[in-house]
């Protein structure tokens, strides 16, 4: 850590006889000496800066925490390094210095990032939330936010696809805040806003902080609805050159999979002419159940005080426990540091690539809505399958059975592909100037672009290419590239004045313009495979009419965002606190007389525990109360909505030609503007017991108004019969919970255990205003066959997420439906009306909890982590599709001939298929060993094994309760799946 001197107080003449006198002062200096341990377990600490005191000059200890340097007699040196209190020490001469660092309190001193800048924990006034990497989930993550999963109260986290190598985490905090809009928080890596996950690798992560409340995510303006998740790499820091290796090896295990009929028991209910011979499990066909995944990152860092560095490189090779499913990326990240001008700037810079080639065949990675059975189809169909049809027939050939929705998986796996090509990278750099003390004046420009390229390809056998093409072969390549550039200039200046007052005073401008370019072809008709979709021109469908035609496709997008940002921080005695916050911030993406919006915040911190009337009360060691209000916004959507656009319109004949017809197909709105969140939030910190007992208390009201969605509009004076505009309003409350304990610590042992909890409760306040009026809206359309409409309706003054249909009343003697009607009579499914529908669930859970335990003993430690949703129902489309008889003459699960034995109907959506979704995960358990060996080689060693999702406490039926919880049609469990696995892993970390 790098101090700064003194002699930038002066100017002029002053400054420059202070340099001089610092410069005689070291020429009569002598050798100063010594070595630095931790205070509570005597261990030698490497890099801690050694500076003497009112100049720029000082070392580092090296790695036995030993150090030397010239120094002034009567001088002063004080000794700094990050989580331990800094030290002044005199500078004897002649004997060797004894010093030893005591931690400081992890959690007061801790810094937070906050954005554009950084506080210490006990400054704080806002709700921040912060992840280190000590903390991270163990083993290995198929997703960045894997690591945090839990770890936050009030944050979702959850895998739809559970461990499909391709398929990201669904991500939310606080619940749902719009319709239309983007629901996710604004992800900033390294100050970079809109950052891109695939650039980081779990050993290169440092830090989350999270910022949940609108007096914290104010100054992200128009991005900050959602709250804001900053993310902070591994720096490189002074010290001798260290490496680290880290690698891990992980399998995956089915947890649960679906009960279907054995071949016997389908004959029993399909009869014997549905019979064809074979006794095939699909559903163990398409696993691949020597899946194996391996992961390696290396990383150097060292240098001065002055000038360091870390670099690190990674290759992942992902395997997923569906066959054709996996991902291969490798890459690097590299950061540098360096300070010159006697300290007056400095320069920070990052670059980072990733690049990845995905199986997309495996698991129907590539699109769905994981609800109508596209994504996973091959595992409904694995279901489906009639058990007895053999897969090849006696040619060798692939057997397709006929059916409604029905095809041979393994045929398509092999017959088809479907892969990507992916390349992701970004650099950025910050240079900071202090031309006097306390005063920094920065800049910074980051790129990130994004590309990729997919092929597709069916060959002539496959099912797809017989039906569609004439029995000729299918090719689509596509790419995509999109590109961030990102320039952001600030000023921060503190000042102490009677060394009671300090004022820290930010202001900044910010520039973002991003891209996105798309083109996409597609022929058929290729009478060789030989191919593929290397020779797209080679398809018939160029010269043969009776194919379907061949399509082309491009685009380009693009936004701007421009923002002006200020922030003031006044602090008393570390007692009383108080932060305002202004962003005045325009987007391209909304109509011309709503570009620009403002968005202030302002929170106020009180430290109860320094008051005099505290401190005979031994037992509080910190009690700080919060409290604080913010407006954000939510530009989410997609550009160009307020305009006029063209679209074709189809084509028509026109004096014998075939010509081309445009036409607008949108609505113009220039009044269309962001979506606004107000948002209040009130907080508790507490430390208890000697910083034995600690954690925090929040209660938050929120309000989103100006929802954006489309309404139907007049005609005329509209164009088109639809508008997107802003209109209503949606409200979150909610309580957050964070405990953190040390039950146990002794020499040898010692327990730690954190626990969080939330709870939240979510309305549609509004859908209507005095020009666009609505009363409900359905979502989570059900998929054929049936007809059977959308399962969540959500109404004026009701929750989100609320299931609307019927109430069963049990089925008649010959197995039919029978229903409850409005009027409290019971009905059969003829009978029966919209009107007798009422709410009968919801899929929103209203309680998140996890339970996390860190034992160490000696070299050993042990973490156990329990995580769960509770208050929330699932709707079973797998039970409700395939345990029905009626289903035949696909196969059917167990149901049909268990729980639903007697039903004989088609099926029907009731709060039979209901089903209460609460459960307690035991998600992780990790045992490590630390070694320490007596070589001045390897610095550490630590081995350790890692389960995942290891057991689940549910009285959910299904394979899985977890789904996807942070979208409008929450709570409904797909007919179509991907497995979810039990993940085992054994790693690896080594340092020297």
């Amino acid at each position: 850590m790098h101090k700064r001197s003194t002699f930038w107080a002066g100017r002029g003449i002053a400054s420059t006889l202070l340099m001089l006198l610092s410069l005689f002062a070291f020429s009569q200096g002598k050798t100063i000496s010594g070595k630095v341990t931790d205070a509570n377990d005597k261990t030698p600490i490497p890099g801690v800066s050694v500076q003497i005191k009112n100049t720029s000059s000082g070392t580092i200890t090296k790695a036995d925490g030993s150090f030397s340097l010239q120094a002034p007699e009567n001088s002063v040196l004080i000794f700094s390094f990050i989580g331990y209190q800094p030290q002044e020490v005199p500078a004897a001469t002649g004997v060797p210095l004894n010093v030893k660092l005591v931690t400081a309190s992890k959690s007061l001193q801790d810094v937070v990032v906050v954005g554009y800048g950084t506080q210490k924990r006990n400054e704080v006034t806002t709700s921040v939330a912060t992840v280190k990497a000590e903390n991270f989930n163990q083993g290995g993550s198929r997703s960045p936010m894997d690591l945090i999963q839990g770890k936050v109260a009030g944050l979702s986290v959850t895998r739809t696809q559970g461990n499909n190598p391709n398929s990201g985490a669904s991500i939310q905090i606080r619940g749902i805040g719009s319709l239309s809009g983007d629901k996710n928080p604004l992800i900033v890596i390294d100050g970079i806003p809109g950052g891109n996950l695939d650039l980081l690798q779990q050993d290169d992560i440092a830090t989350f902080d999270v910022l949940k409340d609108g007096s914290a995510a104010a100054i992200y303006g128009t991005r900050g609805n959602n709250g804001v998740i900053l993310i902070t790499t591994k720096k490189g820091k002074a010290g001798d050159p260290q490496y680290t290796y880290s690698t891990y090896l992980q399998r995956e295990a089915v947890a649960k999979r679906p009960s279907i009929l054995s071949a016997a028991e389908y004959v029993k209910i399909a009869g014997q002419d549905q019979n064809k011979g074979a006794d095939v499990d699909m559903y163990d066909l398409l696993l691949d159940k020597n899946n194996l995944s391996h992961y390696h990152n290396f990383a150097a860092s060292g240098g001065t005080a002055n000038s360091n560095y870390r670099a690190s490189l990674y290759y992942n090779d992902a395997n997923g426990i569906a066959l054709q499913n996996g991902r291969k990326q490798y890459g690097g990240r590299v950061n540098v540091n360096q300070t010159g001008l006697q300290g007056l700037l400095t320069m920070q810079f990052n670059l980072a690539g990733n690049f990845n080639k995905a199986n997309l065949n495996g698991g129907n990675s590539g699109g769905g809505d994981n609800k109508a059975g596209n994504a996973g189809a091959d595992f409904e169909q694995a279901v489906q399958r009639n058990p007895t049809a053999p897969i090849f027939g006696p040619d060798g050939k692939y057997i397709e059975t006929n059916g409604f929705n029905n095809y041979n998986p393994l045929a398509r796996l092999n017959q088809e592909l479907y892969e990507r090509d992916q390349k992701t990278y970004s650099g950025d750099a910050r240079i900071t100037l202090e031309p006097i003390r306390d005063l920094k004046i920065s800049a910074f420009g980051a790129i990130v672009r994004d590309e990729y390229n997919d092929r597709q390809y069916k060959s002539k056998l496959s099912r797809s290419s017989i039906q569609d093409y004439k029995g000729g072969g299918y090719a689509y390549k596509a790419n995509s590239a999109a590109m961030d550039k990102t320039f952001e200039a600030t000023v921060d200046y503190t000042k102490t004045i009677h060394s009671d007052h300090t004022f820290n005073v930010l202001g900044g401008y910010s520039y973002q313009y991003s891209t996105l370019e798309k083109y996409a072809m597609d022929n058929n008709g290729f009478l060789t495979d030989a191919f593929e979709d290397w020779n797209i021109a080679a398809g018939n469908a160029l010269i043969d009419k009776t194919l379907p035609a061949p399509k082309q496709s491009s685009n380009k997008i693009d936004n701007t965002l421009i923002a002006f940002f200020g922030r003031i921080n006044y602090n008393y005695k570390q007692k009383y606190m108080l932060q305002a916050i202004l962003r005045h911030e325009g987007s391209s993406r909304f109509g011309a007389n709503n570009k620009w919006g403002n968005f202030p915040a302002v929170s106020a911190g009180w430290v109860i525990s320094k008051e005099a009337f505290m401190q005979d009360l031994t037992v509080i060691n910190n009690l700080k109360l919060r409290a604080g209000y913010g407006i954000t916004g939510n530009q989410g959507i997609p550009s160009y909505q307020s305009l006029l656009t063209l679209g074709t319109g189809g084509a028509y004949i026109q004096y014998g030609q075939w010509i081309q017809t445009y036409g607008p197909n949108k609505n113009p709105n220039p009044d269309l503007k962001w979506e606004k969140k107000k948002e209040f939030n009130v907080g508790l910190d507490f430390s208890l017991l000697k910083n034995r007992l600690g954690g925090s208390i929040d209660v938050y009201s929120r309000k989103t108004q100006d929802l954006l969605f489309n309404y139907t509009a007049q005609l005329p004076s509209n164009i088109l019969d639809n508008i997107f505009t802003n209109v209503g309003a949606i409200s979150n409350n909610g309580v957050e919970v964070v405990i953190n304990a040390v039950p146990v610590k002794t020499k040898d042992f010692t327990w730690n255990s954190d626990l969080t909890f939330n709870s939240q409760r979510n309305k549609m306040v509004s859908f209507s205003n005095q020009i666009f009026k609505t009363t409900e809206q359905y979502f989570g359309d059900l998929p054929s066959p049936g007809n059977l409409g959308s399962a969540i309706r959500v109404v004026e003054g009701g929750p989100l997420g609320t299931f609307f249909g019927y109430r069963y009343a049990g089925l008649t003697k010959d197995g039919k439906w029978q229903f409850y009607k409005k009027d409290g009579s019971i009905g059969d499914i003829s009978t029966v009306n919209p009107d007798d529908k009422t709410v009968i669930g919801n899929g929103i859970p209203k309680y998140m909890a996890s339970w996390n335990n860190t034992f160490r003993y000696k070299n050993f430690d042990l973490s156990i982590f329990f995580r769960g949703k509770f208050g929330f129902d699932i709707l079973n489309l797998q039970d409700m599709y395939f345990g029905n008889k009626k289903w035949a003459p696909n196969n059917m699960l167990s149901y049909a001939i268990g729980k639903n034995a007697q039903l004989n109907a088609d099926p029907q959506f009731s709060d039979y298929y209901l089903e209460k979704g609460d459960f307690v995960k035991l998600d992780n358990i990790t045992l490590g060993y630390n070694f320490q060996l007596k070589t001045k080689y390897i610095r550490s060693l630590r081995v350790y094994a890692s389960g995942r999702n290891i057991a689940t406490i549910t009285k959910y039926s299904g394979l899985d309760p977890e789904l996807q919880d942070t979208a409008l049609d929450s709570g409904i469990d797909g007919r179509g799946f991907y497995p979810r696995t039990r993940s085992y892993t054994i790693g690896l970390n080594l340092g020297f």
